[in-house]
C-alpha cells in the first residue's frame, strides 16, 4: 500500500497527473490531492470553484481504484507549503507534481511551486511534464 500526495492547480493538471498515476496505483493505495490558494484578495469564488473542479477530476478518474482524499486549502500558505505539510501529515511515500514545458530562456527555472516542493522535500517525487494549455 502506497500513499501519494498530488498537487494540482487545474482540471488539465489533474487529468495529466491522473494519466501518469493510473499506471502506478494499486488496490489499497491512497491518493491525497491538494489544491491550495493563498486567500484574501488573491483568491475569489472562481478560484475556489476551479479548485473544486480540479479535485473532482481526480476523484472521478481514480476513485474507483484507490482511496482519494481531497484537500482544498485557503489558509494563507503558499501552495508548496500546503503540499509538503499534507505529505508530512499523511506519511506520503511519494509526491506527484506537474511542470509545464517552457521556452529555452526560462527552462532554468521551474514554476515556483514545483521548484519550492523539489527544493524543500526529502520525500521521493515524480515530476510529470504537462502539455502547454493555451
Amino acid at each position: 500500500m502506497a500513499t501519494y500526495v498530488m498537487g494540482t492547480n487545474s482540471v488539465h493538471t489533474s487529468a495529466e497527473l491522473c494519466d501518469y498515476l493510473s499506471r502506478r496505483i494499486e488496490t489499497g493505495d491512497i491518493v491525497h490531492v491538494v489544491n491550495s490558494h493563498v486567500g484574501g484578495d488573491s483568491t475569489d469564488s472562481d478560484d475556489v470553484r476551479d479548485g473544486d473542479d480540479a479535485l473532482n477530476v481526480v476523484t472521478s478518474r481514480l476513485g474507483d481504484f484507490v482511496t482519494v482524499e481531497t484537500h482544498q486549502f485557503i489558509r494563507g500558505n503558499d501552495p508548496a507549503k500546503d503540499i509538503l505539510e499534507c505529505a508530512d501529515e499523511h506519511g506520503a511515500d511519494e509526491i506527484i507534481i506537474g511542470v509545464r514545458k517552457r521556452n529555452p530562456t526560462s527552462k532554468i527555472v521551474f514554476g515556483s511551486t514545483a521548484q519550492d516542493v523539489l527544493l524543500r522535500s526529502n520525500i521521493p517525487m515524480s515530476v510529470v511534464p504537462l502539455e502547454k494549455v493555451y
